[in-house]
């Protein structure tokens, strides 16, 4: 579940967001090796069992237990679901994590169901035969994204958990706020939202301004996967940072 890419220096994790997997980071891990020691990390739920309950404390457990030998305060670096339990970790954890870069999700979606989304899930035409298959239904940016995460056999590529897995880790979100942990986070932040992103209007914003050292960078063009709508402007940002809280 934790994978080593390689590197030297200060740990830097990197955690998928719902329905990816570790491999969703592989046109990053390259220029990320300049920086630091690379970890990548599949979920859990996602290629292997989720926790016996569905709640973002255990999925963080989870991760928490994954990581315990890395003994060095970490860079956490996480895209939606994987930033919103890099931050809970961060929370619970505070000696081991070192700063960390949050990518379009916000404390606060109470209110909202999965219930539609999943069972627009469950009308996939699963299996897709092949990459161009996948890569047709979903256009060039998710249908990548779905490739480094779906599950290839003999059959071609499905997905790599349970539908009702993924709703109920998303309808967790709908029924309660992470305002709280939020706040408990100290270390220094980048707070990186799309411009069409999926988050509530003006979240990011303010957790950039209730927190002591966060930054929110809007990302034009960009939709919920910044790291792969605008490749270019992502890692800018992200080595920028990077130079400032790795050089204290």
């Amino acid at each position: 579940m934790l994978y080593d890419e390689g590197g030297i220096g200060v740990p830097i994790l990197l955690l998928h967001g719902l329905m990816g997997s570790a491999r969703t980071w592989r046109d990053q891990v390259g220029w990320l090796r300049e920086f630091g020691h690379i970890y990548t990390f599949d979920a859990a739920g996602h290629g292997r069992p989720a926790p016996a309950e569905l709640t973002t404390e255990a999925f963080v457990a989870d991760l928490a237990a994954a990581t315990a030998d890395i003994a060095e305060p970490m860079v956490v670096i996480g895209h939606s679901m994987g930033a919103l339990h890099g931050w809970v970790f961060a929370a619970a954890n505070p000696a081991r994590v070192r700063a960390l870069v949050v990518e379009d999700i916000a404390p606060d979606f109470t209110g909202r169901t999965a219930a539609n989304w999943a069972a627009m899930i469950e009308a996939w035409p699963q299996p897709f035969p092949d990459a161009d298959a996948v890569l047709d239904f979903f256009g060039p940016v998710a249908g990548r994204y779905f490739l480094n995460s779906f599950e290839h056999g003999p059959d071609g590529y499905r997905l790599h958990g349970s539908v009702a897995t993924f709703r109920d880790i998303s309808e967790e979100w709908g029924s309660r706020d992470f305002w709280p942990q939020w706040q408990a986070v100290r270390v220094p932040a980048l707070l990186l939202e799309g411009e069409h992103t999926i988050t509530p209007p003006g979240q990011m914003r303010k957790m950039a301004e209730v927190h002591p050292d966060a930054e929110h960078v809007l990302v034009s063009g960009a939709a919920h996967l910044v790291h792969d709508d605008q490749p270019e402007r992502y890692r800018a940002e992200v080595e920028r940072f990077l130079r400032r809280v790795l050089s204290s």
